[in-house]
């Protein structure tokens, strides 16, 4: 055993260290010599992807994010110029459409009765003036919500004199201009869904309103409505339990069409009437063709002419490079993408 320790194993680490700084010399002044004519050479290729014009059906349903309002209160106008007579009911009270909230009365002035007696003394004499009363009426249902006149203030015709504000909903969203092409006729009525309230009810007396060019901007939540674009609003049936501030869903139906001719949307260039698709024709090239266009649900659109059935065509719109250069404008491209120009300018 002392042989080993003293003789074996001293030589055993001399060799295997001698190895390691041969190999050491080897790495860092005779590398492999790579034979060029064996170098990895780039081997794959692209492919366009190509689907068919097939048969489906589409269900051509505009789903818009929504919130529940209540509605906005409406105002009770004085009928005629005078002063508040009476107040019939103080705010938080609960009124019916008709019911008097006021009396409004206008002092009517006569003109002076002017006499002459036989000795010809004249004698003017002013009759007392006569009264005539309005009543101001709840124009809806509610809760009188505001009264801001007191007995015996002037008002003029059309003054607030009371708001009445209405123990009904609906519910608003905003819906952008290229939801609106989806909508081939314009619905009366909506399904809406509520997040954490009833299941699916149909909202009814659907509206869909634009700003006017020219006119007042809404502020934006007011009424649901936003200044930049329009704005869907349908009533909550008095039936269905809501509140304000609630969010959910509202699916507009836009129609629906069954085994038609269908494309993706990523195929086709245009959402709405007409657009075009690239047909691969028999030589592998993708030529422009025009299409008619019909419903569209986000995912496939319709293809009403255009194409027959099985054509193949390009799955994605087809990239301009915008490097391309026309060689009239005195400029080259070169491999690499850098265009130079006459001018002495580069790009790339």
């Amino acid at each position: 055993m002392g042989v080993w320790r003293r003789w074996i194993f001293p030589i055993l680490r001399i060799m295997v260290f001698a190895a390691i700084a041969v190999a050491l010399v080897k790495l860092a002044f005779f590398p492999d010599v790579v034979d060029e004519s064996t170098a990895a050479m780039p081997t794959g290729t692209v492919s366009e992807s190509i689907v068919t014009v097939e048969r489906g059906s589409i269900v051509n349903d505009v789903v818009l994010e929504g919130s529940v309002v209540a509605d906005p209160a409406s105002e009770a106008k004085a009928p005629l110029a005078g002063d508040i007579l009476e107040l019939r009911v103080a705010v938080g009270a609960t009124v019916a459409k008709g019911d008097t909230l006021a009396v409004v009365r206008k002092e009517i002035v006569k003109d002076p009765v002017v006499e002459i007696d036989e000795e010809g003394v004249e004698t003017v004499t002013q009759p007392p003036p006569t009264y005539r009363t309005e009543a101001v009426t709840a124009p809806v249902a509610g809760v009188v919500s505001a009264l801001p006149m007191v007995v015996g203030q002037l008002v003029e015709i059309g003054d607030p004199v009371a708001s009445v504000a209405p123990p009904t909903f609906s519910v608003t969203g905003d819906i952008a201009p290229e939801q609106q092409y989806r909508l081939t006729e314009k619905p009366t009525e909506a399904a809406v869904e509520v997040v954490g309230g009833p299941g699916s009810f149909t909202c009814t007396n659907l509206a869909i309103s634009v700003p006017l060019a020219g006119g007042d901007a809404p502020e934006d939540g007011v009424d649901g409505a936003t200044a930049t674009g329009a704005t869907v609003r349908c009533a909550v049936p008095g039936d269905v339990t809501v509140f304000a501030g609630l969010t959910g869903t509202i699916s507009l139906p836009g129609g629906s069409a069954e085994d038609v001719l269908v494309l993706p949307v990523t195929a086709v260039k245009g959402n709405s009437q007409a657009g075009s698709v690239w047909i691969v024709g028999e030589d592998g090239e993708p030529v422009e063709t025009a299409v008619e266009l019909g419903l569209n649900d986000g995912s496939f659109v319709e293809i009403t002419a255009g194409v027959d059935e099985g054509a193949p065509v390009l799955e994605f719109l087809p990239v301009v490079d915008a490097t391309d250069v026309a060689p009239d404008d005195g400029c080259i491209e070169e491999a690499d993408g850098t265009v130079y120009c006459d001018d002495g300018s580069m790009e790339g």
